[in-house]
């Protein structure tokens, strides 16, 4: 027999209430849904063998263009990638998402070593302490990450901090801490927050150290700021801003040096990306940090909105940059995989 529906009195009664435990707490009640398993997504992907559209050329600079991907998938969740790191050198990655998703995969290379698609990826939504998913974009918006000793560190916007997780491909669980970015709260702008977090070598001047950037949250100079997070140079710094061009992730080079990725993007000009470098004995407590443009690029070449950026190693020993794309789940943009060989000569 159906449930009898309960009356109008008995319902307003229930939701006074709800409502009286929320502020009595003083917090909203957070968005749940089931438990939120790891499950997998089919990709296909379409190998780019041209960087420069039209044009045969691999060589920009110090980069050199091995190949790239542009890659599809049924799923809605697969998209919006803020942030991505290797688990094993050009091979299994972790990502996060802005929409609050955790991302594995691992990239495909033909016979001559480059990209030629993604296997073996997985999705899952990040998690509370009870293991149900968390909804709330508000919560869950993603844009930085950084990976040691079996810990990743991601950094999210709206809701502000850097949170600890154990890596877990086979399902992730709840944050089991947060870290101190030392930058006052009200200098983070809502959506312009923490998009790169990134572990110095241990071998270069930073010691190992986590340093963490956000995209745009401006001082009275109209600098990024930033932190060293700790170690000797345990501080405040911050990161000129030029033309227009906003942070969107980091990965610091065999040297110590910090590659950062930046995006512009205009009505007229449309989406432009370019690489700096910053000399890793540069940054400290209480720097303004600047370097040199590696890489920069228009429409004219085959990116989009590029947010996400690692360093890795070639069996060779060659130095390794990647890039991928947050499409913003739009049918109008696309989620991309570049690769590229920095020369250091």
């Amino acid at each position: 027999m159906p449930p009898r529906p309960a009356s109008a009195a008995s319902l307003c009664l229930l939701c006074g209430l709800v409502l009286a435990i929320v502020l009595a707490a003083g917090a909203p009640a957070p968005v749940l849904a089931d438990p939120a398993p790891m499950q997998a997504v089919e990709v296909s992907s379409r190998p780019i063998s041209r960087f420069h559209i039209g044009r045969d050329e691999s060589r920009f600079g110090p980069l050199e263009f091995v190949g790239g991907l542009e890659m599809t998938a049924p799923a809605r969740a697969f998209g919006g990638i803020s942030s991505m790191r290797f688990l094993a050198p050009g091979s299994d990655f972790m990502a996060v998402t802005d929409t609050g998703m955790w991302l594995f995969g691992r990239i495909a290379r033909d016979a001559d070593g480059r990209p030629s698609g993604l296997e073996q990826v997985r999705m899952q939504h990040m998690a509370d302490a009870t293991g149900n998913a968390i909804l709330d974009k508000w919560e869950v918006d993603a844009e930085g990450l950084a990976v040691r000793d079996g810990e990743a560190v991601v950094g999210f916007e709206r809701r502000h901090r850097i949170s600890r997780f154990r890596i877990a491909p086979q399902g992730m669980q709840a944050a089991t801490g947060t870290i101190d970015f030392l930058v006052p709260a009200h200098e983070l702008r809502q959506n312009r927050g923490f998009e790169t977090l990134a572990y110095a070598p241990a071998s270069g001047p930073l010691k190992g150290v986590l340093v963490a950037v956000t995209e745009k949250s401006l001082d009275r100079q109209g600098n990024i700021f930033a932190a060293v997070t700790d170690g000797p140079g345990k501080g405040i710094f911050t990161v000129r801003r030029h033309e227009g061009f906003d942070i969107t992730d980091g990965a610091f080079l065999p040297d110590g040096d910090l590659l950062l990725l930046e995006r512009s993007y205009t009505i007229m000009s449309g989406v432009g990306m370019r690489l700096r470098r910053i000399a890793g004995d540069s940054i400290g407590k209480g720097a303004l940090v600047d370097g040199p443009v590696l890489l920069q690029a228009d429409m004219a070449y085959q990116i989009d909105n590029m947010e996400a950026l690692d360093v890795w190693r070639r069996g060779n020993g060659a130095t390794m940059v990647s890039m991928m794309s947050d499409d913003n789940t739009s049918i109008l943009q696309r989620n991309l995989y570049l690769e590229f060989v920095l020369h250091e000569d």
